[in-house]
């Protein structure tokens, strides 16, 4: 299901200062932690703006990105919407409610075509239970969440915002794409509005700042979506407070 990455297995288908400590490929389970999931999932497609399940929902399943790509978010009480991450092909998530056996805390929706792998609560626990491979994943996955939140945290807190979008822009887990006649780079399947919703900051000053990086080559914004063109020169926009 996932994709291969440099340190993770391949996959088993067919988000000075620095940047974010956990990187896309920490967020990768095992080969073999997945095709022990796999094996008691079913399929789920869903198409675009379904919903997979809302906030305050009870957890009934473990779910995992085949496909497509799922916006996560929550929306405060006056309707203005917080979009915490965009799970792609490879990402399993909803551990942390069956763990604690309580209600999800976020809404996901689909932003196309989306193909998932269901593991009913059920098969999830009695594998976590059965095989300590798969605890320790969960384990590691939960611990490497909960690092990853802190990280974003510190951002609010102490990094401007050219800073806090350079993290964002390399946590993002990135699509890769075939080089374009105008010199094709790596497509990020988020768009100005998402990255907005994600940092709590108008779509305008997230304009601003990606006009900025396009002058200077690091990327080039696309329609619902950005194509990073230097992830090197993205890196050092991530360690250089503005």
């Amino acid at each position: 299901m996932p994709r291969s990455s440099p340190s993770s297995s391949a996959s088993p288908a067919e988000p000075d200062a620095q940047p974010s400590p956990v990187h896309n490929s920490d967020m990768r389970l095992a080969d073999d932690v997945q095709q022990r999931l796999l094996a008691v999932a079913h399929r789920r497609t869903l198409v675009r703006g379904e919903s997979l399940f809302h906030k305050g929902s009870s957890p009934d399943a473990l779910f995992g990105v085949v496909s497509g790509s799922l916006r996560v978010s929550v929306v405060a009480p006056g309707g203005r919407e917080a979009v915490i991450a965009m799970l792609e092909p490879g990402h399993w998530f909803g551990e942390v409610s069956l763990l604690v056996g309580r209600e999800r805390v976020y809404d996901t929706c689909a932003v196309d075509t989306t193909e998932m792998a269901v593991v009913a609560a059920a098969d999830f626990h009695r594998l976590v239970a059965d095989h300590p491979d798969v605890h320790m994943a969960f384990t590691r996955l939960v611990c490497l969440r909960l690092r990853q939140a802190l990280a974003w945290i510190d951002d609010v807190i102490l990094m401007p915002l050219p800073v806090r979008l350079a993290h964002r822009l390399l946590t993002l887990d990135a699509r890769a794409v075939a080089p374009t006649e105008e010199g094709g780079g790596t497509l990020l399947g988020v768009s100005q509005e998402d990255l907005s919703f994600m940092l709590g900051v108008s779509r305008q000053s997230v304009n601003r700042q990606l006009k900025l990086w396009e002058e200077d080559g690091t990327l080039r914004v696309r329609y619902r979506s950005i194509e990073l063109l230097d992830r090197a020169q993205l890196e050092r926009h991530a360690a250089t407070p503005r």
